[in-house]
């Protein structure tokens, strides 16, 4: 593992993680998460068995470890149609072909963290999410305590969409999630904002047109009580007040 500090200047290369990678791999999701994975989990990740990864390695390290982990993304493809979002993202849902790419893991060990690896492997992702057509988005979980995660993604543009209640089930103890998504390729969510505008300032003018439609008919009446009274002229002052206190009442629609 890497020592707590660093007194080098390291030189950061990005590659996909391998077989040979496997007990390193282990020990830093180990460390990093307070989750434990299966061992089949790694042993997928690491033959790309319908999981892709990518590693960062630290080619200027003196030990003769340059080839070694210091941090690690992992990622699925999923169908849209499928996935837990498919309802908060607009996409032609008669093409089955439709996908997403969901982060599964993201870590860097403690002494390499604040160089800006962790927004890196985030973007080989986004890079390797936009070269798919079909691909819609890039999602992900973050626990709800984990501010610098966060902030990351946040920074990176990542929208915060959904919150959810007891996701992660921590020894015995149960701690909400927030769940980001970050569109590529025209994805987007069902309604976005200039669309929400869009649609507010259609009602508005509809009410608006409803209203000029009624107060046009309001003095289209007011136009004929005063021939009515001219009429009438047998009609009492007190008479004419009701007549036209009736008629304004009558004129409120």
């Amino acid at each position: 593992m890497v020592k707590s500090k660093i007194s080098h200047r390291p030189i950061i290369s990005y590659r996909p993680i391998q077989p040979s990678d496997l007990e390193i791999l282990e020990q830093i999701h180990e460390d990093v998460f307070p989750i434990r994975y299966e061992s089949e989990f790694f042993q997928n990740v690491v033959n790309g068995r319908d999981i892709v990864s990518w590693a960062a390695v630290d080619r200027n390290r003196p030990d003769g470890h340059g080839d070694e982990l210091i941090g690690f993304v992992t990622a699925r493809i999923v169908l849209a149609k499928e996935s837990e979002i498919g309802d908060l993202l607009r996409y032609d849902s008669s093409k089955a072909d439709q996908t997403l790419v969901y982060i599964l893991t993201l870590g860097v060990v403690e002494s390499y963290r604040n160089l800006g690896i962790a927004s890196a492997l985030i973007r080989e992702v986004i890079k390797y999410a936009t070269n798919i057509p079909a691909c819609r988005a890039v999602y992900l979980h973050v626990i709800c305590y984990n501010n610098p995660a966060i902030h990351l993604y946040r920074k990176m543009s990542f929208k915060c969409i959904r919150k959810l209640p007891g996701f992660y089930l921590i020894n015995g103890q149960h701690h909400d999630s927030y769940l980001f998504v970050y569109y590529v390729n025209g994805g987007r969510s069902p309604c976005s904002p200039i669309e929400l505008i869009a649609v507010i300032v259609s009602y508005l003018s509809s009410g608006f047109k409803s209203m000029a439609a009624k107060l046009r008919k309001s003095e289209n009446k007011m136009l004929k009580w005063p021939r009515y009274k001219e009429t009438r002229c047998l009609i009492s002052t007190q008479n004419k007040r009701s007549l036209a206190t009736e008629s304004a009442g009558c004129e409120c629609v």
